[in-house]
């Protein structure tokens, strides 16, 4: 399947009970840009949108006065997102530039990124562009100190908006934002009361860019390996450039009562096409095996079969988008595989061990790898 920039774009927007992701989006939906955008709520009853005056409609679906469209989910999310599809192709509603789905504040955001992604009708209409995660500056390191699922949040965004700001010492502003980099040192941070927080462009972080069309693999991955690249080439095993966050928050690793403390974000390049079965078996035992602490990843791959089309990988837990391939490289010098993990529980060491077991060295010649597979895998196949 070849990546079609067509999809209509998803973007998550979470953060924990009253981070101020309300009074965000109400700040969002007054951009003209975001005049042809859903967004879907779970429910209408938790969230006070400013020009929500009108009576809900029998069947959840509300236009608002300037074209945007507001609806409920019901029963399941993939659910809502087929019937809004079905409403566009059948001239019901206009088309739709982009959907926002607004999570309930104790959710743990996998789910919901699991829906868009792991449906395949779903995944043929729309592509997840990105999550944005709204961070309390007030109350965000307790949170994060007393939730899993705050630290959850945070670790899988591609983009943090710290709100209240202003309300909040600044001292505690800044051990919020270390901690956040711990968490998640490859998202942008923004501040909420800066006025690009309340612009369109804030959900603008997935793999295409939205006024080209054209793939931005370097902003998609939020990986600094990129700009290093020719000046340290020595990664024919995967080796990765950024080991200064490879064991950030270490000395916090040990203190059970931490959440987030056991959180890991790391990248894996490799300057070799990778064989498609090697990287099938990789990708296959890591899901099944490990998927429960594979928060997201990120990979663009050179092939052996055809190492002019990078192959992009996504996936949350043990839910991976069908894997696409770009028409070219992006940038047609640097042609590397790069990974971008988000781990919980998961050492990093580990990782990089399965995958030179299966890339390093043909698997069949690793016994560290065969009796990997001695046990079945639960997870169907990728087909990459």
């Amino acid at each position: 399947m070849s990546l079609t920039s067509s999809a209509v774009p998803v973007s998550i927007l979470t953060g924990f009970l009253g981070a101020g992701k309300t009074t965000l989006l109400n700040r969002l939906l007054k951009d003209p840009d975001l005049s042809d955008t859903a967004v879907i709520i779970n429910e209408f009853g938790d969230v006070s949108i400013d020009h929500l005056l009108v009576e809900a409609s029998s069947d959840g679906v509300i236009e608002l006065s300037d074209g945007c469209l507001c609806c409920t989910v019901r029963g399941e999310l993939v659910d809502t997102l087929a019937d809004l599809m079905d409403r566009m192709q059948t001239g019901k509603i206009k088309p739709l530039k982009r959907v926002i789905i607004e999570t309930t504040g104790l959710a743990d955001p996998a789910p919901v990124l699991q829906s868009v992604m792991g449906n395949p009708v779903i995944a043929q209409s729309y592509r997840l562009d990105g999550v944005v995660t709204v961070v309390d500056a007030v109350n965000g390191l307790a949170t994060l100190g007393n939730h899993e699922e705050a630290a959850k949040q945070v670790a899988v965004a591609d983009r943090l908006v710290i709100s209240k700001s202003t309300l909040a010492a600044s001292g505690v502003v800044e051990a919020l934002k270390a901690r956040l980099r711990q968490l998640n040192p490859r998202a942008e941070m923004i501040d909420g009361d800066l006025p690009e927080a309340g612009k369109a462009e804030l959900f603008h972080c997935g793999l295409y860019d939205p006024a080209t069309k054209i793939a931005d693999v370097d902003r998609w991955l939020q990986d600094e390996t990129a700009a290093s690249h020719g000046h340290d080439d020595h990664h024919d095993h995967g080796d990765a450039h950024d080991h200064a966050h490879c064991d950030h928050d270490h000395h916090h690793h040990h203190d059970a009562n931490r959440h987030g403390a056991d959180i890991r974000s790391f990248s894996i390049v490799h300057d070799r096409p990778i064989d498609p079965m090697a990287l099938e078996m990789f990708i296959d035992l890591l899901r099944s095996a490990h998927g429960e602490k594979l928060l997201r990843m990120k990979a663009v791959v050179s092939m052996s079969d055809n190492p002019d089309r990078p192959l992009i990988l996504h996936g949350v837990q043990s839910v991976f988008h069908a894997p696409q391939r770009l028409a070219a490289w992006p940038d047609p010098a640097d042609r590397r595989t790069r990974m971008v993990l988000i781990t919980k529980d998961l050492p990093e060491a580990f990782v990089r061990d399965l995958f030179d077991a299966f890339t390093g060295r043909p698997a069949v010649d690793r016994p560290d790898a065969k009796a990997l597979f001695d046990n079945p895998l639960a997870v169907p196949g990728l087909k990459i």
